[in-house]
Order: C-alpha cells, then structure tokens, then sequence
C-alpha cells in the first residue's frame, strides 16, 4: 500500500462504526457496521438477521468512515473499495470488536462478519473553525 493509503487505513482505525455499501437488485444499499483495522484489511460486524451481508458476500463493496460528529476542528472522510468475504474471526479479532449490541431494532444482535481487503483507498481532509460552520448551519 502506498503512504496515503496507509494514512487512510490509519484514520479507519480511530472510529468504531461505517456504512457499506453495495447494490441490491441493482439499486444502490447502504448498512451500519461495526469495523476494525487487521494486518491492513478491514474485518466488519453486522446483524446477521437483516440478511445484508449476503448481499455483499463476494460482491465488490465500498465502505467509508469519517470523524464528522467528533467535534475535532480536523475533519476527515475515509473511503475504499474491496470484495467481501465473509469470515469467521479469531478470538483475538472478536476481542478488539468488543461486546455488541443486546438488540438491533428489536431482535436479539446475530452477529456475523466480513473481511474486505481494500483496493482502491482515498481520505479527504477538511479544516475550519466550528463556530464559523455553527453560524453557517443556523444560515441554511
């Protein structure tokens, strides 16, 4: 991997949660996962009981991150593309996940996992002051 997309998995690994995304029935799909960063691919956790996984099971998905709501004056965006595969993680990868959910909407958390090894990889970067982006919000 080249330096920039080193950095861009590195900023990954500062946030817990991201969205995938792939198609469905040619119609673009978008689901919460939880992820962490292992030997410069990335493993996800979802709910098994919505069936998006299968969905991106051996499919070529992106999935992205950002520190937006962290109220850092340092903005960032991660994205990348790869092709799922879902995966049974090792004791050691469970353990950096943490314990999950109790329930997704309702129904008790069925966790299943994902390792997507990134192949196209960009990070945006933005900075500015947050009281100048407030007065701004209050504008529009």
């Amino acid at each position: 991997m080249s330096p920039e997309e080193l950095h861009a998995i590195e900023l990954l690994s500062r946030v817990p949660y991201g969205r995938v995304a792939t198609s469905v029935r040619a119609l673009p799909f978008l689901a919460l996962a939880r992820h962490i960063v292992v030997d410069g691919g990335v493993l996800l956790r979802m709910h098994a009981g919505f069936g998006h996984h299968q969905a991106c099971n051996g499919s070529v998905v992106s999935y992205g991150a950002d520190n937006v709501n962290s109220g850092d004056r340092h903005l960032w965006s991660v994205q990348f593309t790869g092709t799922a595969e879902l995966v049974e993680p090792t004791n050691a990868e469970l353990e950096l996940f943490g314990p999950g959910p109790h329930f997704v909407d309702g129904a008790v958390f069925d966790p299943v996992h994902m390792r997507i090894e990134p192949q196209l990889v960009t990070a945006h970067t933005l900075a500015g002051s947050h009281a100048r982006d407030r007065e701004y919000q209050h504008v529009l």
